[in-house]
């Protein structure tokens, strides 16, 4: 098989993005994951799938981690913790306290996880993760399918305001403006 068309294939399924978070001694960081689910609510359980090429792979071998369920403009904070975007990037994160989890401050989803199980996934680590809290906010999800970053919809654009990796970004301002409605609208 083709591992290009295969990979092209499956792209074709849009996703959620999420950063999952754990903390190396006392620093915080993270892994931009497109695939997670859910798996059980009895016991209540999630699944990351990593790269095993990955540091977070073997960093979250046995460690305490969160999933940060991306809001629909935090296409930077997604190409951030993906190693795709400037590292200067500032990075907001809710206080914890000495030995939390660090989370994101304006992720709309996010799950506390103690480590469950690991499992082979080939070039993959299947990652369980027992769900200890939630917590959610308001907002529309940053989603990604072929190669792009979109969401729901826009009121201001005529369709979904997507963002393509392998094309030019739309204008800055048709996504400032988004956000500026947003924000308006949620208020």
């Amino acid at each position: 098989m083709d591992t290009r068309s295969l990979r092209r294939c499956l792209g074709r399924f849009a996703t959620g993005v999420t950063v999952v978070t754990y903390r190396m001694a006392t620093e915080a960081r993270g892994a931009t994951v497109n695939a997670f689910t859910s798996v059980s609510l009895d016991p209540p359980l999630v699944l990351v799938s990593l790269a095993r090429s990955t540091r977070a792979c073997s960093a979250l071998d046995g460690r305490e981690f969160a999933v940060n369920v991306l809001r629909a403009d935090q296409r930077d904070v997604a190409l951030r913790f993906a190693g795709r975007h400037d590292s200067s990037l500032r990075i907001d994160w809710d206080p914890a306290g000495p030995g939390e989890v660090p989370t994101l401050a304006d992720a709309i989803a996010v799950i506390r996880c103690l480590p469950w199980r690991r499992y082979d996934g080939g070039d993959h680590v299947l990652q369980l993760g027992e769900v200890v809290t939630v917590e959610t906010r308001d907002g529309d999800p940053l989603i990604f399918g072929d190669g792009s970053f979109t969401t729901p919809g826009s009121p201001l654009l005529d369709g979904s305001l997507a963002a393509r990796t392998r094309r030019p970004a739309i204008p800055a301002w048709a996504e400032a403006a988004y956000r500026v409605h947003s924000y308006a609208e949620a208020s």
